[in-house]
């Protein structure tokens, strides 16, 4: 072979090498240390959901040996911007929370198809092989979470707010009322509310003066599903004695002591923990579903700690062996509960 030959070889290996060790560096930090970004879709601030997302995506990212940082967006543009910001930076996994990505997370993967991008709560409509996303079957917790209420209630009348009036938050009124409906027929339940205005999911304000509206129609039992506005729910409790509230996302019994009954949890920081370690192992399905069955969600009443959860339902000790027996045959199918968002389509 010439000596021209021997260069252009030499130059093809060196290039087929470089674009090996490019790759690699792509997949995972160079290092072998991954960096893992979090981008929220609003501040966390009072949005305990929104905070379950930077806790699992910090804790991966420690338990990794990594590092992890947070982008919190304030709107629809500073959320496309913090996931381009993230991507450029060399994030190994992007971590994007909510609905509200469903549409930009599409254009973002597109143009970085080398980052992988973990989305929870939601999937957008249009997949790409560098979208992962962790969706939950809340209807089904929601559903027990109804059962309770109506079994505690003692004006007979249960009710639900939520943030927006949109089919993913159904997924919790509309559950948490055919919950009721379940275990108690006769159960009379009032028309859903809504938070609304500029910030639905962080405006206690707003609330309050919804579920003020509601308790006073003769509700005792109202599902709280709009992050960081139940406290202001939780607030209106206070006026209208034997009235509580069920919480979502965490524990909030212990944010508003003798107002909650119980809590639909979803298991955020768990979704996020196991989504990044699968993706970087290489192990990920790109869509995964968690529901009671695979403990993406439980209520805090069935945790073995529930008497030290400051939630009104450990004093009913009678209804909480009554909807775990139900949360059984939900699993086991023998109870199917409807996915408002599937409805009439």
């Amino acid at each position: 072979m010439t000596t021209r030959g021997l260069l252009r070889n030499a130059a093809l290996a060196l290039g087929t090498m470089a674009a090996t060790l490019t790759a690699g560096a792509q997949a995972f930090s160079a290092d072998g240390k991954p960096l893992v970004i979090y981008v929220s879709s609003n501040p966390v601030g009072v949005n305990d959901f929104l905070m379950l997302g930077k806790i699992g995506t910090d804790r991966i990212a420690k338990e990794l040996g990594g590092t992890s940082k947070t982008f919190e967006s304030t709107d629809p543009t500073t959320q496309r911007q913090n996931l381009e910001a993230a991507a450029k930076e060399g994030a190994d996994v992007v971590v994007a929370i909510t609905f509200e990505f469903n549409d930009i997370l599409p254009q973002v993967a597109a143009q970085y198809p080398n980052v992988k991008f973990l989305q929870i709560d939601s999937c957008p409509s249009k997949m790409l092989p560098n979208i992962y996303c962790a969706v939950f079957r809340e209807y089904e917790t929601n559903f027990l979470a109804g059962a309770e209420a109506a079994l505690t209630s003692e004006t007979g009348k249960v009710g639900a707010i939520g943030a927006l009036d949109i089919p993913f938050i159904h997924r919790y009124n509309d559950a948490f009322l055919a919950g009721a409906k379940h275990v108690k027929p006769e159960i009379e339940t009032a028309a859903n509310l809504w938070i609304g205005g500029d910030n639905p999911f962080s405006d206690p304000a707003r609330g309050q003066q919804r579920a003020t509206v509601m308790l006073s129609e003769d509700v005792d039992r109202v599902l709280a599903a709009a992050s960081g506005s139940n406290g202001g729910i939780f607030k209106a409790m206070a006026d209208f004695p034997g009235a509580a509230a069920f919480g979502v996302d965490i524990n909030q019994c212990k944010q508003s002591p003798g107002h909650v009954m119980d809590n639909v949890e979803k298991l955020t920081d768990v979704a996020v923990e196991t989504g990044v370690r699968d993706i970087l192992k290489g192990t990920r399905e790109q869509v995964v579903a968690l529901g009671l069955k695979e403990n993406g969600m439980t209520l805090t009443s069935f945790k073995p700690d529930v008497d030290k959860s400051e939630c009104l339902i450990a004093k009913y000790p009678e209804v909480i062996d009554k909807v775990k027996a139900l949360k059984e045959e939900i699993i086991a199918g023998k109870v199917v509960v409807a996915d408002p968002m599937k409805l009439d389509k």
